[in-house]
Protein backbone atom coordinates (compact mmCIF):
# COMPACT_ATOMS: atom_id res chain seq x y z
CA UNK A 1 0.00 0.00 0.00
CA UNK A 2 3.06 2.23 0.86
CA UNK A 3 3.93 2.01 -2.52
CA UNK A 4 1.54 1.79 -4.97
CA UNK A 5 0.52 5.32 -2.72
CA UNK A 6 4.13 6.58 -3.73
CA UNK A 7 3.21 5.83 -7.82
CA UNK A 8 -0.15 7.48 -7.55
CA UNK A 9 1.41 10.48 -6.10
CA UNK A 10 4.26 10.67 -8.45
CA UNK A 11 1.54 9.98 -11.31
CA UNK A 12 -0.25 13.21 -9.69
CA UNK A 13 2.83 15.46 -9.63
CA UNK A 14 4.25 14.56 -12.81
CA UNK A 15 0.65 15.40 -14.54
CA UNK A 16 0.70 18.41 -12.78
CA UNK A 17 4.06 19.52 -14.09
CA UNK A 18 3.75 18.42 -17.71
CA UNK A 19 0.08 20.65 -17.26
CA UNK A 20 1.94 23.55 -16.43
CA UNK A 21 5.02 23.29 -18.95
CA UNK A 22 2.23 22.82 -21.57
CA UNK A 23 0.69 26.13 -20.69
CA UNK A 24 3.99 28.23 -20.03
CA UNK A 25 3.15 28.34 -16.38
CA UNK A 26 6.32 29.07 -14.13
CA UNK A 27 6.82 26.70 -11.35
CA UNK A 28 8.30 25.44 -8.54
CA UNK A 29 8.92 21.85 -7.53
CA UNK A 30 10.00 19.92 -4.93
CA UNK A 31 10.19 16.57 -4.77
CA UNK A 32 11.85 14.48 -1.95
CA UNK A 33 13.87 11.08 -2.32
CA UNK A 34 11.26 8.68 -2.83
CA UNK A 35 8.88 10.85 -4.27
CA UNK A 36 6.16 10.29 -1.36
CA UNK A 37 5.35 13.91 -0.68
CA UNK A 38 5.82 16.13 -3.86
CA UNK A 39 4.92 19.41 -4.04
CA UNK A 40 4.33 21.44 -8.08
CA UNK A 41 3.40 25.20 -7.06
CA UNK A 42 2.77 28.09 -9.52
CA UNK A 43 5.48 30.70 -8.59
CA UNK A 44 2.52 33.32 -7.97
CA UNK A 45 0.94 31.30 -5.46
CA UNK A 46 4.08 30.95 -3.16
CA UNK A 47 3.87 32.37 0.26
CA UNK A 48 7.00 33.86 1.54
CA UNK A 49 6.13 32.93 4.75
CA UNK A 50 6.38 28.97 3.96
CA UNK A 51 8.85 28.91 1.54
CA UNK A 52 11.66 31.05 0.11
CA UNK A 53 14.03 29.78 -2.56
CA UNK A 54 17.42 31.10 -4.40
CA UNK A 55 18.26 29.19 -7.66
CA UNK A 56 20.67 30.75 -8.89
CA UNK A 57 19.51 34.54 -10.01
CA UNK A 58 15.73 33.56 -9.58
CA UNK A 59 14.60 34.22 -6.23
CA UNK A 60 11.76 35.36 -3.82
CA UNK A 61 13.18 37.21 -1.36
CA UNK A 62 15.22 40.62 -0.70
CA UNK A 63 18.85 39.98 -0.76
CA UNK A 64 20.50 42.29 2.57
CA UNK A 65 23.59 42.36 3.76
CA UNK A 66 24.70 40.37 7.26
CA UNK A 67 24.14 42.55 9.96
CA UNK A 68 23.79 39.97 12.92
CA UNK A 69 25.34 40.92 16.19
CA UNK A 70 26.08 37.32 17.70
CA UNK A 71 28.67 35.01 16.17
CA UNK A 72 27.09 31.86 14.45
CA UNK A 73 27.24 28.70 16.41
CA UNK A 74 27.79 25.82 13.94
CA UNK A 75 29.28 22.57 14.81
CA UNK A 76 28.00 18.55 14.53
CA UNK A 77 27.96 15.94 17.33
CA UNK A 78 29.76 13.35 15.19
CA UNK A 79 27.35 9.97 14.42
CA UNK A 80 28.02 7.18 16.61
CA UNK A 81 31.07 5.40 15.07
CA UNK A 82 29.46 2.14 15.68
CA UNK A 83 26.32 3.50 13.66
CA UNK A 84 28.16 4.19 10.74
CA UNK A 85 30.40 1.13 10.89
CA UNK A 86 27.36 -1.42 11.30
CA UNK A 87 25.89 0.73 8.03
CA UNK A 88 29.32 0.53 6.20
CA UNK A 89 29.76 -3.43 6.46
CA UNK A 90 26.58 -3.96 5.32
CA UNK A 91 26.64 -1.75 1.83
CA UNK A 92 30.49 -3.38 1.50
CA UNK A 93 28.60 -6.90 1.67
CA UNK A 94 26.24 -5.70 -1.22
CA UNK A 95 29.22 -4.00 -3.54
CA UNK A 96 31.41 -7.23 -2.85
CA UNK A 97 28.43 -9.81 -4.28
CA UNK A 98 28.34 -7.21 -6.81
CA UNK A 99 24.63 -6.11 -6.27
CA UNK A 100 25.85 -2.53 -6.58
CA UNK A 101 29.12 -0.58 -8.38
CA UNK A 102 28.66 2.81 -5.96
CA UNK A 103 26.52 3.80 -3.71
CA UNK A 104 25.55 6.73 -1.92
CA UNK A 105 25.87 6.24 2.06
CA UNK A 106 24.35 9.20 4.15
CA UNK A 107 23.73 8.97 8.38
CA UNK A 108 22.00 12.32 10.21
CA UNK A 109 24.30 14.52 12.39
CA UNK A 110 22.95 16.40 15.22
CA UNK A 111 23.65 19.68 15.08
CA UNK A 112 24.18 22.61 17.62
CA UNK A 113 23.51 26.06 16.04
CA UNK A 114 22.29 29.05 17.82
CA UNK A 115 20.16 29.87 14.22
CA UNK A 116 16.72 28.62 13.04
CA UNK A 117 16.48 27.22 9.62
CA UNK A 118 15.75 30.71 8.25
CA UNK A 119 17.96 32.18 9.90
CA UNK A 120 20.76 29.57 8.15
CA UNK A 121 18.97 29.88 5.05
CA UNK A 122 20.21 33.71 5.06
CA UNK A 123 23.53 33.25 6.46
CA UNK A 124 24.08 30.86 4.19
CA UNK A 125 25.58 31.18 0.41
CA UNK A 126 24.90 28.65 -2.35
CA UNK A 127 23.74 28.20 -5.71
CA UNK A 128 20.91 26.15 -5.07
CA UNK A 129 18.60 27.51 -1.24
CA UNK A 130 15.48 26.72 0.13
CA UNK A 131 13.60 27.71 3.06
CA UNK A 132 10.75 25.03 3.05
CA UNK A 133 7.69 25.82 5.81
CA UNK A 134 10.37 25.93 8.62
CA UNK A 135 11.05 22.06 8.06
CA UNK A 136 14.18 21.88 6.41
CA UNK A 137 16.72 24.47 4.85
CA UNK A 138 18.77 23.10 2.05
CA UNK A 139 21.92 25.06 0.70
CA UNK A 140 23.25 23.09 -2.28
CA UNK A 141 26.14 23.44 -5.08
CA UNK A 142 24.60 20.70 -6.61
CA UNK A 143 22.60 21.05 -9.88
CA UNK A 144 20.73 18.02 -10.56
CA UNK A 145 19.57 19.35 -14.43
CA UNK A 146 19.53 22.90 -16.40
CA UNK A 147 17.72 22.85 -19.35
CA UNK A 148 18.28 25.88 -21.72
CA UNK A 149 16.45 27.99 -24.18
CA UNK A 150 17.74 26.00 -26.74
CA UNK A 151 16.44 23.00 -25.20
CA UNK A 152 19.96 21.54 -24.09
CA UNK A 153 19.63 19.83 -20.89
CA UNK A 154 22.73 20.16 -18.74
CA UNK A 155 23.84 17.85 -15.87
CA UNK A 156 26.69 18.36 -13.58
CA UNK A 157 27.37 15.59 -11.11
CA UNK A 158 29.29 16.13 -8.51
CA UNK A 159 31.56 13.47 -6.67
CA UNK A 160 34.67 13.65 -4.68
CA UNK A 161 35.92 15.86 -1.81
CA UNK A 162 38.74 17.20 0.09
CA UNK A 163 39.91 19.55 2.87
CA UNK A 164 41.29 22.54 0.65
CA UNK A 165 44.24 23.82 3.62
CA UNK A 166 46.17 20.17 2.98
CA UNK A 167 49.01 20.64 0.94
CA UNK A 168 48.35 20.30 -3.15
CA UNK A 169 45.14 19.29 -2.52
CA UNK A 170 43.72 19.97 -5.96
CA UNK A 171 46.08 17.42 -7.16
CA UNK A 172 45.51 14.74 -4.42
CA UNK A 173 42.08 14.40 -5.14
CA UNK A 174 42.64 14.68 -8.80
CA UNK A 175 44.89 11.78 -8.34
CA UNK A 176 42.76 9.58 -6.05
CA UNK A 177 42.07 6.31 -8.18
CA UNK A 178 38.69 5.54 -5.51
CA UNK A 179 37.52 8.94 -6.20
CA UNK A 180 38.77 8.86 -9.96
CA UNK A 181 36.38 5.28 -10.29
CA UNK A 182 33.71 6.93 -8.17
CA UNK A 183 33.61 9.84 -10.86
CA UNK A 184 33.45 7.94 -14.04
CA UNK A 185 30.79 5.62 -12.68
CA UNK A 186 28.83 8.62 -11.83
CA UNK A 187 29.87 9.85 -14.95
CA UNK A 188 28.76 6.98 -16.97
CA UNK A 189 25.31 6.94 -15.22
CA UNK A 190 24.45 9.91 -15.95
CA UNK A 191 25.14 9.74 -19.21
CA UNK A 192 22.99 6.79 -19.72
CA UNK A 193 20.13 8.31 -17.53
CA UNK A 194 20.21 11.61 -19.66
CA UNK A 195 20.28 9.59 -22.97
CA UNK A 196 16.59 8.06 -22.08
CA UNK A 197 15.09 11.83 -22.25
CA UNK A 198 17.63 13.62 -24.78
CA UNK A 199 19.69 12.75 -28.10
CA UNK A 200 23.40 13.88 -28.87
CA UNK A 201 24.63 12.92 -25.10
CA UNK A 202 28.22 14.29 -24.73
CA UNK A 203 30.70 14.99 -21.77
CA UNK A 204 31.41 18.23 -22.22
CA UNK A 205 33.92 18.76 -19.76
CA UNK A 206 35.20 15.70 -17.11
CA UNK A 207 36.54 16.21 -13.52
CA UNK A 208 36.85 19.84 -12.87
CA UNK A 209 37.59 21.20 -9.25
CA UNK A 210 35.12 24.06 -7.48
CA UNK A 211 35.66 25.21 -4.10
CA UNK A 212 32.92 26.25 -1.59
CA UNK A 213 34.04 27.96 1.54
CA UNK A 214 32.34 27.18 4.94
CA UNK A 215 32.39 28.15 8.39
CA UNK A 216 34.94 25.60 9.45
CA UNK A 217 37.44 26.96 6.35
CA UNK A 218 37.37 25.59 2.15
CA UNK A 219 36.72 22.25 0.63
CA UNK A 220 37.41 21.34 -3.18
CA UNK A 221 35.18 19.11 -5.12
CA UNK A 222 35.54 17.77 -8.02
CA UNK A 223 32.70 18.12 -10.73
CA UNK A 224 32.02 17.29 -14.26
CA UNK A 225 29.41 18.19 -17.45
CA UNK A 226 27.27 16.56 -19.36
CA UNK A 227 24.76 17.56 -21.98
CA UNK A 228 22.27 16.22 -24.90
CA UNK A 229 19.26 17.79 -27.12
CA UNK A 230 15.38 17.42 -25.69
CA UNK A 231 13.01 17.68 -28.21
CA UNK A 232 11.12 21.09 -29.07
CA UNK A 233 7.82 19.37 -27.27
CA UNK A 234 9.95 19.09 -24.22
CA UNK A 235 7.71 21.40 -21.82
CA UNK A 236 4.62 19.63 -22.61
CA UNK A 237 6.43 16.47 -21.08
CA UNK A 238 8.38 17.80 -18.49
CA UNK A 239 6.77 16.08 -16.07
CA UNK A 240 7.52 13.04 -17.39
CA UNK A 241 11.37 13.94 -18.48
CA UNK A 242 11.91 14.70 -14.62
CA UNK A 243 10.61 11.79 -13.02
CA UNK A 244 12.48 9.61 -15.87
CA UNK A 245 15.95 10.92 -14.19
CA UNK A 246 14.79 10.27 -10.64
CA UNK A 247 16.45 9.87 -8.20
CA UNK A 248 19.86 11.57 -8.89
CA UNK A 249 22.46 9.36 -9.44
CA UNK A 250 24.89 11.06 -7.51
CA UNK A 251 22.85 10.74 -4.51
CA UNK A 252 22.09 6.57 -4.86
CA UNK A 253 24.52 5.26 -6.81
CA UNK A 254 24.56 2.42 -9.62
CA UNK A 255 22.44 0.71 -10.94
CA UNK A 256 19.66 2.85 -9.59
CA UNK A 257 17.56 0.50 -8.86
CA UNK A 258 18.77 -1.73 -6.97
CA UNK A 259 21.18 0.63 -4.97
CA UNK A 260 18.43 2.34 -3.57
CA UNK A 261 17.10 -0.82 -2.27
CA UNK A 262 20.24 -1.20 -0.49
CA UNK A 263 19.86 1.87 0.58
CA UNK A 264 16.62 1.60 2.59
CA UNK A 265 18.27 -1.69 4.28
CA UNK A 266 21.33 0.30 5.35
CA UNK A 267 20.86 3.09 6.28
CA UNK A 268 18.23 2.61 9.31
CA UNK A 269 16.67 6.20 8.94
CA UNK A 270 14.00 8.43 6.82
CA UNK A 271 15.82 10.43 4.31
CA UNK A 272 12.74 12.49 3.23
CA UNK A 273 13.22 15.36 1.75
CA UNK A 274 17.22 15.18 2.22
CA UNK A 275 18.72 13.93 -1.29
CA UNK A 276 15.59 14.41 -3.43
CA UNK A 277 15.42 17.69 -5.91
CA UNK A 278 13.76 21.07 -6.53
CA UNK A 279 13.88 23.62 -9.18
CA UNK A 280 12.05 26.60 -11.05
CA UNK A 281 10.51 26.38 -14.92
CA UNK A 282 10.40 29.90 -15.69
CA UNK A 283 7.63 29.11 -18.95
CA UNK A 284 10.77 28.46 -21.24
CA UNK A 285 13.85 27.40 -19.45
CA UNK A 286 14.14 25.31 -16.37
CA UNK A 287 17.26 25.28 -13.45
CA UNK A 288 17.00 22.69 -10.78
CA UNK A 289 19.47 21.11 -7.51
CA UNK A 290 20.31 18.15 -5.69
CA UNK A 291 18.95 18.30 -2.17
CA UNK A 292 22.15 18.15 -0.11
CA UNK A 293 23.85 20.30 2.74
CA UNK A 294 20.34 20.09 4.23
CA UNK A 295 19.20 20.35 7.96
CA UNK A 296 16.53 19.09 9.08
CA UNK A 297 13.86 20.27 12.34
CA UNK A 298 13.08 17.02 14.46
CA UNK A 299 11.40 16.61 18.06
CA UNK A 300 15.09 16.40 19.25
CA UNK A 301 16.26 19.48 17.51
CA UNK A 302 18.20 19.81 14.16
CA UNK A 303 20.08 17.30 12.57
CA UNK A 304 22.29 17.82 9.76
CA UNK A 305 22.08 15.21 6.81
CA UNK A 306 25.06 14.27 4.83
CA UNK A 307 27.29 11.36 3.23
CA UNK A 308 29.23 9.90 0.35
CA UNK A 309 29.80 7.66 -2.19
CA UNK A 310 30.88 3.84 -1.02
CA UNK A 311 33.09 1.37 -3.67
CA UNK A 312 34.08 -1.77 -2.73
CA UNK A 313 38.00 0.55 -2.56
CA UNK A 314 36.35 2.59 0.45
CA UNK A 315 37.82 2.15 3.76
CA UNK A 316 35.54 3.17 6.76
CA UNK A 317 37.52 5.15 8.66
CA UNK A 318 38.24 7.67 5.34
CA UNK A 319 33.91 7.57 4.65
CA UNK A 320 33.36 8.07 8.43
CA UNK A 321 35.76 11.59 8.12
CA UNK A 322 34.50 12.10 4.57
CA UNK A 323 30.66 12.38 5.83
CA UNK A 324 31.86 14.73 8.86
CA UNK A 325 33.92 17.27 6.68
CA UNK A 326 30.50 17.72 4.36
CA UNK A 327 28.72 19.27 7.90
CA UNK A 328 29.13 22.71 7.10
CA UNK A 329 27.60 26.10 6.27
CA UNK A 330 28.98 27.71 3.45
CA UNK A 331 29.20 31.38 4.42
CA UNK A 332 28.91 34.71 2.44
CA UNK A 333 31.84 36.68 1.72
CA UNK A 334 30.92 39.15 4.55
CA UNK A 335 30.58 37.00 7.09
CA UNK A 336 34.26 35.08 6.67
Amino acid sequence: MHYLCAMSKMKDFRSEMNKLGQQGVPFLFIIDFLSLEPYVIPLKDISTEEILFQIDEIRNFECSKNDQDEEIIFSAVPVSKGRYQKAFQKVMQHLQRGDSYLLNLTMPVKLNTNQSLEQLFHQSSARYKLWFKDRFVVFSPETFVRIDENRIIHAHPMKGTIDATIPEAAQKLLNDEKELAEHYTIVDLLRNDLSMVAEKVRVDRFRYIEEIRSKAGRILQTSSHISGKLPSDYADRIGDIITKLMPAGSISGAPKKKTVEIILEAEGYERGFYTGIFGVFDGVTLNSAVMIRFVEQTPDGLIFKAGGGITVNSKCEDEYAELMQKVYLPVKQNNT
